[in-house]
Protein backbone atom coordinates (compact mmCIF):
# COMPACT_ATOMS: atom_id res chain seq x y z
CA UNK A 1 0.00 0.00 0.00
CA UNK A 2 1.19 3.53 -0.69
CA UNK A 3 0.97 6.40 1.78
CA UNK A 4 -2.19 7.79 0.21
CA UNK A 5 -3.97 4.46 0.56
CA UNK A 6 -2.83 4.14 4.17
CA UNK A 7 -4.00 7.66 5.02
CA UNK A 8 -7.41 6.94 3.54
CA UNK A 9 -7.91 4.18 6.12
CA UNK A 10 -8.37 6.89 8.77
CA UNK A 11 -11.35 9.13 9.48
CA UNK A 12 -9.91 12.27 7.92
CA UNK A 13 -11.80 15.44 7.13
CA UNK A 14 -11.21 16.85 3.66
CA UNK A 15 -9.43 15.64 0.53
CA UNK A 16 -5.76 14.74 0.68
CA UNK A 17 -3.59 17.17 -1.30
CA UNK A 18 -0.14 15.70 -0.56
CA UNK A 19 1.81 13.60 1.92
CA UNK A 20 5.41 14.57 2.68
CA UNK A 21 8.09 13.33 5.11
CA UNK A 22 8.38 15.33 8.33
CA UNK A 23 11.45 15.40 10.57
CA UNK A 24 14.15 12.78 11.01
CA UNK A 25 13.23 10.92 14.19
CA UNK A 26 15.36 8.02 15.39
CA UNK A 27 12.48 5.59 15.80
CA UNK A 28 9.26 6.23 13.84
CA UNK A 29 8.73 7.38 10.25
CA UNK A 30 6.66 10.56 10.27
CA UNK A 31 4.74 12.30 7.47
CA UNK A 32 2.47 15.33 7.20
CA UNK A 33 -0.82 14.97 5.37
CA UNK A 34 -1.82 18.24 3.71
CA UNK A 35 -5.50 18.58 2.89
CA UNK A 36 -7.35 20.88 0.53
CA UNK A 37 -9.37 23.91 1.62
CA UNK A 38 -10.00 24.63 5.27
CA UNK A 39 -9.81 21.04 6.51
CA UNK A 40 -7.16 20.31 9.14
CA UNK A 41 -3.84 18.76 8.23
CA UNK A 42 -2.67 15.56 9.92
CA UNK A 43 0.41 13.74 11.18
CA UNK A 44 0.81 10.19 9.88
CA UNK A 45 3.30 7.89 11.61
CA UNK A 46 4.54 4.41 10.98
CA UNK A 47 5.08 3.13 14.51
CA UNK A 48 8.22 1.06 14.92
CA UNK A 49 6.88 -2.29 16.08
CA UNK A 50 10.40 -3.50 16.83
CA UNK A 51 10.77 -0.76 19.44
CA UNK A 52 7.11 -0.72 20.52
CA UNK A 53 6.06 -4.39 20.53
CA UNK A 54 2.48 -3.61 21.65
CA UNK A 55 1.33 -0.71 19.49
CA UNK A 56 -2.39 -1.19 20.33
CA UNK A 57 -1.63 -0.81 24.06
CA UNK A 58 0.61 2.18 23.35
CA UNK A 59 -2.17 3.91 21.42
CA UNK A 60 -4.59 3.16 24.25
CA UNK A 61 -2.13 4.81 26.67
CA UNK A 62 -2.13 7.88 24.45
CA UNK A 63 -5.93 7.95 24.30
CA UNK A 64 -6.28 7.74 28.07
CA UNK A 65 -3.71 10.44 28.74
CA UNK A 66 -4.95 12.86 26.08
CA UNK A 67 -8.57 12.40 27.19
CA UNK A 68 -7.53 13.28 30.75
CA UNK A 69 -5.56 16.35 29.71
CA UNK A 70 -8.36 17.47 27.39
CA UNK A 71 -10.75 17.57 30.35
CA UNK A 72 -8.23 19.62 32.33
CA UNK A 73 -7.78 22.09 29.48
CA UNK A 74 -11.52 22.51 29.08
CA UNK A 75 -11.96 23.03 32.83
CA UNK A 76 -9.30 25.76 32.71
CA UNK A 77 -11.03 27.50 29.80
CA UNK A 78 -8.30 26.56 27.31
CA UNK A 79 -8.47 25.34 23.74
CA UNK A 80 -8.25 21.52 23.62
CA UNK A 81 -7.76 21.47 19.83
CA UNK A 82 -4.43 23.23 20.35
CA UNK A 83 -3.35 22.35 23.88
CA UNK A 84 -3.48 18.57 23.62
CA UNK A 85 -2.87 15.99 20.91
CA UNK A 86 -5.96 14.65 19.13
CA UNK A 87 -5.69 11.07 17.94
CA UNK A 88 -7.69 10.24 14.79
CA UNK A 89 -9.18 6.73 14.69
CA UNK A 90 -9.16 4.44 11.69
CA UNK A 91 -12.40 3.75 9.84
CA UNK A 92 -12.99 0.64 11.96
CA UNK A 93 -12.72 2.64 15.20
CA UNK A 94 -9.26 1.37 16.16
CA UNK A 95 -6.59 3.92 17.03
CA UNK A 96 -4.24 2.41 14.46
CA UNK A 97 -4.22 0.68 11.08
CA UNK A 98 -2.16 -2.38 10.12
CA UNK A 99 -1.10 -2.48 6.46
CA UNK A 100 -0.58 -5.55 4.31
CA UNK A 101 3.07 -5.71 5.44
CA UNK A 102 2.05 -5.90 9.08
CA UNK A 103 3.22 -2.33 9.80
CA UNK A 104 1.31 -0.18 12.29
CA UNK A 105 0.17 3.34 11.39
CA UNK A 106 -1.42 6.09 13.48
CA UNK A 107 -2.77 9.56 12.76
CA UNK A 108 -3.19 12.70 14.86
CA UNK A 109 -4.41 16.18 14.01
CA UNK A 110 -1.62 18.57 12.97
CA UNK A 111 -1.62 21.67 15.17
CA UNK A 112 -0.91 24.60 12.87
CA UNK A 113 0.61 28.02 13.55
CA UNK A 114 3.11 26.53 15.98
CA UNK A 115 6.85 26.63 16.44
CA UNK A 116 9.08 23.70 17.32
CA UNK A 117 12.74 23.88 18.24
CA UNK A 118 15.50 21.32 17.75
CA UNK A 119 17.36 22.80 20.71
CA UNK A 120 16.87 25.39 23.40
CA UNK A 121 18.98 28.38 22.38
CA UNK A 122 18.26 30.68 25.32
CA UNK A 123 17.54 30.46 29.06
CA UNK A 124 14.11 31.98 28.41
CA UNK A 125 13.23 29.12 26.06
CA UNK A 126 14.65 26.55 28.46
CA UNK A 127 12.47 27.96 31.25
CA UNK A 128 9.39 27.71 29.04
CA UNK A 129 10.22 24.10 28.26
CA UNK A 130 10.57 23.29 31.94
CA UNK A 131 7.27 24.97 32.64
CA UNK A 132 5.63 22.94 29.89
CA UNK A 133 6.86 19.56 31.16
CA UNK A 134 6.05 20.54 34.73
CA UNK A 135 2.52 21.47 33.66
CA UNK A 136 2.18 18.20 31.70
CA UNK A 137 3.07 16.21 34.82
CA UNK A 138 0.81 18.38 36.97
CA UNK A 139 -2.13 17.80 34.62
CA UNK A 140 -1.64 14.06 35.13
CA UNK A 141 -1.07 14.20 38.89
CA UNK A 142 -4.60 12.88 39.52
CA UNK A 143 -4.56 10.34 36.69
CA UNK A 144 -5.27 6.88 38.12
CA UNK A 145 -6.00 4.66 35.13
CA UNK A 146 -3.70 1.76 34.32
CA UNK A 147 -1.07 2.34 31.66
CA UNK A 148 0.98 -0.25 29.78
CA UNK A 149 4.77 -0.19 29.83
CA UNK A 150 5.37 0.51 26.14
CA UNK A 151 9.10 -0.24 26.22
CA UNK A 152 10.21 -2.83 28.73
CA UNK A 153 12.56 -1.44 31.33
CA UNK A 154 12.73 2.04 29.80
CA UNK A 155 15.08 4.15 31.97
CA UNK A 156 15.31 1.15 34.36
CA UNK A 157 19.01 0.71 34.97
CA UNK A 158 18.66 -2.81 36.32
CA UNK A 159 17.10 -3.82 33.01
CA UNK A 160 19.64 -1.83 31.00
CA UNK A 161 22.55 -3.53 32.71
CA UNK A 162 21.07 -6.95 31.96
CA UNK A 163 20.92 -5.92 28.30
CA UNK A 164 24.41 -4.47 28.51
CA UNK A 165 25.95 -7.60 30.03
CA UNK A 166 24.33 -9.77 27.34
CA UNK A 167 25.55 -7.46 24.56
CA UNK A 168 29.13 -7.42 25.79
CA UNK A 169 29.15 -11.21 26.11
CA UNK A 170 27.69 -11.72 22.65
CA UNK A 171 29.92 -9.11 20.96
CA UNK A 172 27.75 -9.46 17.86
CA UNK A 173 29.72 -7.05 15.68
CA UNK A 174 33.17 -8.00 17.02
CA UNK A 175 33.79 -4.51 18.37
CA UNK A 176 34.36 -5.13 22.11
CA UNK A 177 38.13 -5.54 21.70
CA UNK A 178 38.42 -1.98 20.42
CA UNK A 179 36.44 -0.17 23.10
CA UNK A 180 37.96 -1.22 26.43
CA UNK A 181 38.16 2.39 27.63
CA UNK A 182 34.51 3.08 26.84
CA UNK A 183 33.40 -0.12 28.55
CA UNK A 184 35.36 1.02 31.60
CA UNK A 185 33.31 4.23 31.68
CA UNK A 186 30.18 2.14 32.07
CA UNK A 187 31.50 -0.33 34.62
CA UNK A 188 33.02 2.30 36.93
CA UNK A 189 29.56 3.84 37.44
CA UNK A 190 27.47 0.68 37.67
CA UNK A 191 27.01 0.62 41.45
CA UNK A 192 26.05 4.28 41.71
CA UNK A 193 23.38 3.96 39.00
CA UNK A 194 21.91 0.79 40.47
CA UNK A 195 21.76 2.40 43.91
CA UNK A 196 19.45 5.11 42.54
CA UNK A 197 17.27 2.53 40.80
CA UNK A 198 16.90 0.61 44.08
CA UNK A 199 15.25 3.70 45.60
CA UNK A 200 12.66 3.62 42.81
CA UNK A 201 12.07 -0.11 43.22
CA UNK A 202 11.52 0.13 46.97
CA UNK A 203 9.20 3.14 46.67
CA UNK A 204 11.46 5.73 48.30
CA UNK A 205 11.20 7.60 45.01
CA UNK A 206 7.56 7.38 43.86
CA UNK A 207 6.27 6.47 40.42
CA UNK A 208 3.98 8.90 38.59
CA UNK A 209 2.81 9.36 34.98
CA UNK A 210 5.62 10.80 32.89
CA UNK A 211 6.48 11.48 29.25
CA UNK A 212 9.90 9.79 29.21
CA UNK A 213 11.22 11.56 26.10
CA UNK A 214 11.34 15.27 26.90
CA UNK A 215 13.53 16.67 24.14
CA UNK A 216 12.48 20.21 23.32
CA UNK A 217 11.25 19.15 19.88
CA UNK A 218 8.53 17.19 21.66
CA UNK A 219 6.96 20.47 22.80
CA UNK A 220 4.96 22.77 20.51
CA UNK A 221 5.07 26.52 21.15
CA UNK A 222 2.75 29.22 19.85
CA UNK A 223 4.03 32.17 17.85
CA UNK A 224 4.51 34.17 21.07
CA UNK A 225 6.81 31.53 22.53
CA UNK A 226 4.32 30.05 25.00
CA UNK A 227 3.97 26.31 25.44
CA UNK A 228 0.92 24.88 23.69
CA UNK A 229 1.22 21.16 24.24
CA UNK A 230 3.51 18.19 24.63
CA UNK A 231 3.57 15.75 21.70
CA UNK A 232 5.08 12.37 20.80
CA UNK A 233 3.42 10.46 23.62
CA UNK A 234 4.54 6.96 22.61
CA UNK A 235 6.60 6.56 25.78
CA UNK A 236 4.05 7.91 28.27
CA UNK A 237 3.90 5.43 31.16
CA UNK A 238 4.38 5.17 34.93
CA UNK A 239 7.87 6.25 35.98
CA UNK A 240 9.74 8.60 38.33
CA UNK A 241 9.44 12.31 37.49
CA UNK A 242 13.22 12.26 37.26
CA UNK A 243 13.01 10.55 33.88
CA UNK A 244 11.48 13.67 32.38
CA UNK A 245 13.67 16.16 34.22
CA UNK A 246 16.92 14.33 33.57
CA UNK A 247 16.26 13.73 29.89
CA UNK A 248 15.30 17.36 29.37
CA UNK A 249 18.50 18.61 31.00
CA UNK A 250 20.52 16.20 28.85
CA UNK A 251 19.27 17.97 25.74
CA UNK A 252 18.40 21.51 26.85
CA UNK A 253 21.57 22.26 28.79
CA UNK A 254 24.09 20.62 26.46
CA UNK A 255 26.27 23.30 24.88
CA UNK A 256 27.03 20.96 21.98
CA UNK A 257 25.13 18.46 19.85
CA UNK A 258 24.12 14.98 20.98
CA UNK A 259 26.55 13.53 18.43
CA UNK A 260 29.03 16.41 18.33
CA UNK A 261 32.31 15.59 16.59
CA UNK A 262 34.06 18.42 18.45
CA UNK A 263 34.00 17.35 22.09
CA UNK A 264 35.34 20.73 23.19
CA UNK A 265 31.92 22.15 22.35
CA UNK A 266 30.15 19.78 24.75
CA UNK A 267 29.44 20.69 28.38
CA UNK A 268 26.60 21.33 30.81
CA UNK A 269 25.44 24.95 30.89
CA UNK A 270 24.53 25.80 34.48
CA UNK A 271 22.64 28.82 33.18
CA UNK A 272 20.38 26.59 31.08
CA UNK A 273 20.10 24.09 33.92
CA UNK A 274 18.94 26.82 36.28
CA UNK A 275 16.44 28.16 33.75
CA UNK A 276 14.87 24.77 33.04
CA UNK A 277 14.75 23.88 36.74
CA UNK A 278 13.04 27.18 37.50
CA UNK A 279 10.33 26.59 34.91
CA UNK A 280 9.79 22.99 35.95
CA UNK A 281 9.70 23.66 39.68
CA UNK A 282 7.35 26.61 39.21
CA UNK A 283 4.74 23.94 38.41
CA UNK A 284 5.94 21.04 40.55
CA UNK A 285 7.81 22.22 43.66
CA UNK A 286 4.79 21.96 45.94
CA UNK A 287 3.77 18.55 44.58
CA UNK A 288 7.02 16.61 44.86
CA UNK A 289 8.31 14.63 47.83
CA UNK A 290 11.60 15.50 49.49
CA UNK A 291 13.19 12.36 48.04
CA UNK A 292 12.21 13.49 44.55
CA UNK A 293 13.77 16.90 45.17
CA UNK A 294 16.92 15.39 46.71
CA UNK A 295 17.58 13.24 43.62
CA UNK A 296 16.47 15.76 40.99
CA UNK A 297 19.96 16.96 40.04
CA UNK A 298 21.28 13.38 39.96
CA UNK A 299 18.58 12.46 37.45
CA UNK A 300 20.45 14.41 34.75
CA UNK A 301 23.55 12.32 35.43
CA UNK A 302 21.50 9.12 35.52
CA UNK A 303 19.72 9.70 32.21
CA UNK A 304 22.86 10.93 30.46
CA UNK A 305 24.75 7.88 31.68
CA UNK A 306 21.96 5.68 30.37
CA UNK A 307 22.31 7.30 26.96
CA UNK A 308 26.06 6.69 26.97
CA UNK A 309 25.33 3.05 27.76
CA UNK A 310 22.60 2.71 25.11
CA UNK A 311 24.60 4.31 22.30
CA UNK A 312 27.64 2.17 23.14
CA UNK A 313 25.51 -0.96 23.48
CA UNK A 314 23.97 -0.35 20.07
CA UNK A 315 27.44 0.08 18.62
CA UNK A 316 28.45 -3.27 20.17
CA UNK A 317 25.31 -4.89 18.77
CA UNK A 318 26.02 -3.68 15.24
CA UNK A 319 23.76 -0.60 15.17
CA UNK A 320 20.39 -2.35 15.38
CA UNK A 321 18.38 0.23 17.34
CA UNK A 322 19.24 3.79 16.37
CA UNK A 323 19.38 5.11 12.83
CA UNK A 324 22.97 5.95 11.93
CA UNK A 325 24.58 8.24 9.37
CA UNK A 326 28.02 6.59 9.36
CA UNK A 327 29.57 3.30 10.57
CA UNK A 328 30.85 4.87 13.81
CA UNK A 329 27.92 7.22 14.42
CA UNK A 330 26.87 5.44 17.62
CA UNK A 331 30.45 5.55 18.93
CA UNK A 332 30.55 9.27 18.14
CA UNK A 333 27.30 9.71 20.07
CA UNK A 334 28.80 7.73 22.96
CA UNK A 335 31.82 10.03 23.20
CA UNK A 336 29.75 13.20 22.99
CA UNK A 337 27.35 12.04 25.68
CA UNK A 338 30.20 10.92 27.91
CA UNK A 339 31.76 14.36 27.68
CA UNK A 340 28.43 15.82 28.79
CA UNK A 341 28.25 13.29 31.64
CA UNK A 342 31.70 14.28 32.89
CA UNK A 343 30.71 17.94 32.84
CA UNK A 344 27.64 17.15 34.91
CA UNK A 345 29.65 15.16 37.42
CA UNK A 346 32.11 18.04 37.83
CA UNK A 347 29.30 20.55 38.42
CA UNK A 348 27.04 18.32 40.50
CA UNK A 349 27.35 20.31 43.77
CA UNK A 350 26.22 23.48 41.98
CA UNK A 351 23.34 21.60 40.34
CA UNK A 352 22.14 20.37 43.74
CA UNK A 353 22.32 23.88 45.19
CA UNK A 354 20.26 25.29 42.32
CA UNK A 355 17.54 22.68 42.89
CA UNK A 356 17.52 23.34 46.64
CA UNK A 357 17.28 27.12 46.31
CA UNK A 358 14.68 27.05 43.53
CA UNK A 359 12.48 24.58 45.39
CA UNK A 360 12.60 26.67 48.57
CA UNK A 361 11.69 29.80 46.62
CA UNK A 362 8.55 28.25 45.13
CA UNK A 363 7.51 26.48 48.31
CA UNK A 364 7.52 29.86 50.10
CA UNK A 365 5.05 31.27 47.58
Amino acid sequence: MNLNEIAQQFSLTGKIAEIKPLGDGFINDTFIIRTEGTSPDYILQRKNKNIFPNVPAMMENIRKVTDHIRKKVLAEGGNPTREVMTVVPAADGQLFFVDDQGEYWAVSVFIDDTTAYNRADSPALARKGGEGIGRFQAQLSDFHEELTETIEGFHNMTHRFRQWDASVRADAAGRVKDIAEEIGWIESRRDKMLAYRKLVDDGTIPTRVTHNDTKINNILFDKDGNVLCVIDLDTVMPAPVHNDFGDAIRTYANTGAEDDEDLDRVSLSLEMFRAYADGYLSQQASKLTQAEIDWMAFSAIYITFEQVLRFLMDYIDGDKYYKIKSPKHNLQRTHAQFRLLRSMEEQYPQMCQIIKETTENYRKC
